[in-house]
């Protein structure tokens, strides 16, 4: 077991190393010899890990997917609906250094996906686990998750416009900077809307 461990820490170190590539160099600049030195390991041990540069990046991708996932179903439950909500949609802003280098990534890699198919299989079901978590959202604040609530058409529409705002935010924020309360603002409107 603890191979195991040893070779799933590893394989998270690389991942790691390919987002710091990425945010610091580009897309461009990952190959296995720039990984394998940014993690401070010999070629031969990467190849060992990863044969390719599309597993590697695969890999890459799908972890930060998994990470993200894991922050949302962290967050406390059963608190009020708005604050729950916020508390969700913040973890999907570039808030952070972290978070907003996970952005930097994640449209780097997006952008990979012509070259690489199996990524864009990773953007799509990263995309529908996202609207499916706004989609979550808007039943909370509605105050009804019966299954016949699931079958409105208008709910749907909600949560695809709750997914764009999000995404919309996203980008401003990595492109703009700066403090983020306008963005937050617009998120607590949009909250209350949904609530109302």
């Amino acid at each position: 077991m603890p191979r195991t461990i040893d070779r799933d820490a590893r394989r998270a170190e690389l991942a790691e190393a390919v987002w710091r590539v990425i945010v610091e160099r580009g897309i461009g600049a990952v190959s296995v010899r720039t990984v394998a030195a940014e993690a401070g390991v010999a070629v031969g041990s990467l190849r060992h890990l990863f044969p390719t540069r599309t597993e590697l990046l695969e890999f890459s991708a799908g972890l930060m997917v998994d990470r993200a996932t894991r922050r949302i179903a962290a967050l406390p439950g059963g608190g009020e609906a708005t604050e729950h909500a916020l508390d969700v949609l913040r973890q999907l802003l570039p808030l952070s250094p972290d978070s907003r280098a996970e952005l930097e990534v994640t449209i780097a890699l997006i952008a990979e996906t012509p070259a690489l198919p199996g990524l864009s299989r990773i953007r799509d079901e990263a995309d529908r686990a996202l609207t499916g978590v706004c989609r979550q959202l808007v039943d909370d604040l509605a105050g009804d998750t019966s299954s016949a609530s699931r079958a409105q058409p208008e709910r749907q529409q909600d949560a695809l416009r709750l997914h764009a705002l999000v995404d919309g935010l996203a980008m401003h924020l990595l492109v703009r900077g700066g403090d983020p309360g306008w963005a937050l603002d617009v998120l607590r409107a949009e909250i209350g809307r949904l609530a109302g």
